[in-house]
């Protein structure tokens, strides 16, 4: 049996005095519309999952980030539905950042603002809901989607 491809998607966890940042996705986005999710994006063909998250920093935030700044602390195997392409979610902690965030695909992101770990806003993208609890909880790894 042939490997089964997945997509790679990679995501941003800022953190600021208990709170995350989050965007509130675009009510024309294709994914997940008014939906609230992390800073996100997908790997490009011949690029690190640190350099995708280097550059979806600086393309939808606006602010710079050294790949050394950034901490593996979640990865979530996901499948939205049987016979999707699944795909793995890798989420990373930003630990330092040049420049403020902001709005920088308006086409994407409706709103863009800082929320309490422990009153996250809703709708949260569903599968983003299931790694931040996982992270606050300290596990490294998590499914979903995959049916028991």
């Amino acid at each position: 049996m042939p490997p089964q491809p997945h997509i790679v998607g990679v995501h941003l966890v800022f953190e600021q005095a208990g709170c995350l940042l989050l965007q509130q996705r675009s009510p024309d986005a294709a994914f997940g519309p008014d939906a609230w999710h992390l800073p996100a994006g997908h790997l490009d063909e011949d690029e690190s999952a640190e350099a995708c998250a280097v550059r979806e920093a600086g393309e939808e935030l606006g602010v710079l980030i050294d790949p050394q700044d950034l901490r593996l602390v979640h990865v979530l195997h996901y499948r939205q539905h049987t016979g999707a392409t699944p795909r793995l979610q890798l989420f990373y902690r930003v630990l330092d950042h040049r420049g403020t965030p902001k709005i920088c695909e308006p086409d994407c992101c409706a709103a863009l603002g800082w929320h309490a770990a422990a009153s996250l806003p809703s709708p949260l993208v569903d599968y983003a809901a299931v790694a931040l609890t996982a992270i606050a909880a300290n596990h490294p790894s998590t499914t979903m989607g995959w049916g028991a």
